[in-house]
């Protein structure tokens, strides 16, 4: 059975965008249920602004956001992982490290709106685009009854919601 608070770590390659936001929304919808962090394979080294600016627009406070390896959830100090989320595609493939606790894995992919071009209009939308996919996926995580559940029956669930209609 996972623990109380659940643990969370979202991936991503450069850990600028997606698994930032993802980060700060698992710990808003979860309510004290989740304890999320984020990570890249590949980390950027800062935080995208535009994923900065739409968090604060949203009212998540962004002291938190630092762009960071995932390097930092593999050592022996690491809180023990119940569940790893990756968000891009790549990171998906990447061989990950070991994870501490033994994790339930799942992929749900979005897209990466730090790739996006056009106006900034346009690349706004990317952001709240992704925004929007990664509320809808935690609010989803939040109404599973993970306590009834068995692992296996966790698993499935988890990465169902990877599955969801954009």
């Amino acid at each position: 059975m996972m623990q109380d608070p659940l643990t969370i770590l979202i991936l991503c390659t450069g850990n600028s965008a997606r698994s930032i936001m993802g980060e700060a929304i698992l710990n808003r919808v979860g309510q004290g249920r989740f304890r999320a962090f984020s990570a890249g394979s590949q980390p950027k080294g800062e935080p995208h602004p535009l994923a900065l600016n739409l968090l604060a627009r949203e009212g998540h406070d962004t002291a938190f956001a630092r762009s960071k390896s995932w390097d930092e959830f593999a050592g022996p100090d690491a809180p023990a992982l119940d569940l790893v989320i990756t968000v891009c595609d790549s990171a998906a493939g990447e061989t990950c490290p070991y994870w501490p606790g033994a994790p339930i894995t799942a992929h749900w992919g979005i897209p990466d709106p730090a790739a996006a071009t056009g106006t900034e209009a346009e690349r706004a939308l990317a952001f709240a685009t992704a925004y929007a996919q990664l509320t809808r996926r935690a609010l989803a995580l939040a109404a599973l009854p993970l306590a009834t559940l068995d692992r296996a029956a966790q698993t499935a669930a988890i990465r169902a919601i990877g599955r969801l209609p954009e």
